[in-house]
């Protein structure tokens, strides 16, 4: 049986990204209060896309995206944090 019905992931990957953006924002300022300043840009935006990259790898698990919509939720995510990132702190360092 083949399935040739249209591939409709594509808001779903976009909505998955927001929140991801968002929930790595988040863990961001937890960790800095934790954990102090990063040393520099480049280090806060490997961490801020860590924490978009585990909320979506928890989300497509749960919701089942193929491997397509996972990269692209990433993508989407690492972007939107990294822009959210630099207009909030770019004057920083």
């Amino acid at each position: 049986v083949t399935n040739h019905a249209p591939h409709k992931a594509a808001l779903s990957h976009e909505l998955i990204a927001a929140a991801a953006s968002y929930e790595a924002a988040k863990a961001y300022e937890n960790h800095r209060a934790e954990n102090g300043e990063p040393t520099s840009h480049a280090k806060a935006k490997e961490i801020l896309a860590g924490f978009a990259g585990a909320f979506v790898d928890r989300e497509v698990e749960s919701k089942g995206l193929d491997y397509v919509d996972k990269e692209k939720a990433k993508y989407h995510a690492k972007k939107q944090a990294e822009e959210a990132y630099d207009s909030q702190y770019s004057n920083d360092y």
